[in-house]
């Protein structure tokens, strides 16, 4: 294996201090050396990275929410029932319930229905009325929740079944009385609820933990019941739940690193805005003269027909009528009358705004055809990795002679690929929104993106193609193990490149103004993306040119 070809980092006279390799170990095998980067920050793409959330089951809600009614209930004196709506009613705050409570006890009481009395039940045998059907009932079916309002069992299951199929407003629920408060507990749900009613109840209890809650978010895969508490505080939003998706917590778009969520927000918005409709058809298409309906060009000549009813005859070029043209004003595919138009303001100013929109969306779709092919590029990624992982990985053990175990190396490219899949696909709408007049930012960005995109292609290349050899036949056990550190060796320098992208991305190209784009070799060894692969102990690694970078 050649690693003089297949490894080219680096460049410039002034990295050649940083091209020679100084292994004497497996773990020096590929030392990245990073120049820039801050130890004690955790990059996104790290294997190491420190998880700051919580992925919860529905099981983990219902303990967490058993935890802290069971403390509330403890520290307060109050029934399981009344802590339910102290943390329904302050979604889920148990410092501000503290704070709120002892300042007044009284007054939160009123506030939330909270009466001292428990449920009363009139077994009595003497007759009541129903405050709602002002039928007569025996003592015995009467019901009140606490308050002295007592109401009759058939007319409380009728409330109570209106409340929970009308949605999570039962949550909240109070006494029947249009002059009362008190609230109603769980223990009048389940008195009166049917088994299905309870069920909704008990649903709309647990959403409300997380809904409620500022710390957690539903999971927005389609299907997925998973939550997610997040740590606030942390640098990243970027998180990833057991059903494998990948979602920011801030704004619940997939995960955007290194692009923050109002550029997402405008992008996506601009993907789906019907103003590039518009724009389109105000580049590529001119208004009948007649019936003003947009009219595309679709061949050479000039002569344009409207199509039924209007079935206007006018030229291309200046729009007159065709009657009035012929050999003498130009012909079919040219126009003197549309030459000499050319001289007029007016007319010069709206083809210049039409060559500024047509500019401006071919600008817009050069951004956006990469955006959607790195998405697509991902998605296939994905699909292989799940292939490799289901299907190649037992075949390849087979083949090799060697445990799955000691194959994880190639899941781990794969997932590596489909991350900086993702991370490339954003570059492209973080490059769309960098301001023209900051032409040095953007050379210096697009430079960065360059190598990333060789970078992520070698890798992708080494996966991909260089693996098949290995799952079509067998291979001698040496050169199975040069390409287990081959693929190795591009799996950790690609990684640790994207890390530094993405922070570089994210501080706003701030070194930009120290790295000109006269000196690009030193720019990119501010992105630690030095390299040196093992070819001998003090042996260095040629460069093949001066911008060489990741996949060079």
């Amino acid at each position: 294996m050649d690693f003089d070809d297949d490894y080219c980092f680096g460049g410039g006279e002034e990295e050649d201090e940083a091209l020679y390799s100084d292994g004497g170990n497996d773990e020096d095998d590929y030392d990245f050396i990073d120049n820039a980067s801050d130890s004690s920050d955790v990059a996104p793409l790290s294997r190491h990275q420190v998880q700051n959330y919580t992925v919860l089951s529905e099981s983990d809600i219902r303990q967490r929410q058993e935890d802290e009614i069971m403390k509330i209930s403890t520290v307060l004196s109050i029934s399981k029932f009344a802590a339910r709506i102290l943390l329904r009613h302050y979604n889920w705050n148990a410092g501000k319930i503290h704070d709120e409570w002892f300042a007044d006890e009284k007054k939160v009481r009123s506030a939330l229905g909270l009466l001292e009395k428990p449920l009363m039940e009139y077994k009595d045998s003497s007759e009541m009325t129903c405050g709602i059907c002002f039928d007569t009932y025996p003592g015995a079916e009467m019901l009140d929740a606490g308050c002295g309002h007592p109401f009759c069992s058939s007319c409380w299951e009728g409330y109570v079944s209106v409340a929970i199929n009308g949605g999570p407003g039962c949550l909240s629920l109070r006494c029947p009385d249009p002059s009362c408060g008190a609230a109603v507990g769980e223990d009048v749900i389940n008195l009166l609820a049917s088994d299905e009613e309870k069920e909704k109840y008990s649903a709309y209890f647990i959403r409300s933990y997380i809904e409620d809650n500022k710390k957690t978010k539903w999971c927005p895969a389609p299907g997925c019941d998973f939550a997610v508490d997040f740590a606030s505080g942390s640098g990243s939003y970027d998180v990833t739940c057991k059903c494998s998706c990948s979602f920011c917590w801030n704004c619940t778009e997939e995960a955007h690193r290194p692009v923050d969520c109002d550029t997402v927000a405008k992008w996506i918005l601009k993907n789906s805005a019907e103003s590039e409709n518009m724009n389109w058809i105000l580049a590529n298409s001119k208004p009948c003269p007649s019936c003003k309906r947009p009219i595309e060009k679709n061949q050479g000549c000039m002569h344009m027909t409207c199509t039924p009813p209007c079935k206007y005859e006018f030229c291309w070029l200046c729009l007159g009528p065709w009657s009035e043209h012929g050999e003498t004003t130009g012909g079919f595919y040219a126009c003197n009358r549309y030459e000499e138009a050319k001289a007029d303001k007016e007319f010069q100013e709206a083809e210049q705004q039409r060559e500024i929109i047509k500019n401006s969306l071919e600008r817009y779709y050069h951004y956006y055809e990469r955006w959607a092919t790195n998405q697509s590029s991902r998605q296939k990624a994905l699909a292989d990795l799940e292939q490799m992982q289901t299907v190649h990985l037992e075949k390849l053990s087979d083949l090799q002679c060697q445990p799955e175990s000691q194959l994880k190396f190639i899941t781990e490219a794969w997932l590596q690929i489909v991350e900086c899949r993702r991370v490339l696909k954003w570059t492209y709408a973080y490059g769309y929104y960098i301001p023209e007049k900051e032409k040095a930012k953007r050379e210096f960005f697009e430079y960065l993106q360059g190598e990333a995109e060789a970078g992520l292609e070698r890798l992708h290349q080494c996966a991909e193609k260089e693996l098949e050899v290995y799952l079509t036949e067998k291979n001698p056990e040496r050169d199975f193990n040069c390409f287990r550190t081959k693929l190795s060796g591009l799996t950790s320098v690609t990684r640790t490149f994207f890390e530094n992208l993405v922070k570089a991305l994210e501080n706003g190209l701030s070194d930009v103004n120290s790295h000109v784009p006269t000196s690009r070799s030193a720019s990119s060894k501010s992105l630690g993306r030095s390299y040196s692969g093992k070819k001998g102990r003090d042996e260095p690694i040629t460069p093949r040119s001066n911008y060489s970078g990741i996949g060079g």
